[in-house]
């Protein structure tokens, strides 16, 4: 099944504290015909959060291999809501990098 960063994933170092995705963001959904055919493989997806906690831009750095997998993944962080990240306690805008694992042997 996908899988979600349990923890902050790699941000900019401009920022003291990453842009971290929020408990209860749904993970993405597996695709039937990915998972007939085992494919798997982890999706790395550049999001950049405003100081709201928005998505504002969203971009594949390095796919899994299998465009049903990439093009969940993609579907998925589009619809989450982020903590933004913090700098000198005011909430600033900054990018992180949000790794997305499909394993089709769970």
């Amino acid at each position: 099944m996908p899988s979600a960063p349990p923890a902050a994933p790699a941000a900019s170092t401009a920022a003291q504290t990453p842009a971290t995705p929020l408990p209860g963001n749904r993970p993405p959904q597996y695709p039937a015909q990915a998972l007939r055919r085992g494919e798997g493989g982890t999706v790395r997806i550049r999001v950049t959060v405003d100081e709201q906690g928005s998505l504002s831009d969203l971009q594949v750095v390095e796919g899994s291999g299998s465009r049903l997998l990439d093009r969940a993944a993609v579907s998925a962080v589009r619809q989450w809501r982020f903590r933004p990240a913090m700098r000198n306690g005011r909430p600033v805008a900054d990018a992180v990098i949000v790794p997305i694992t499909f394993n089709a042997n769970q």
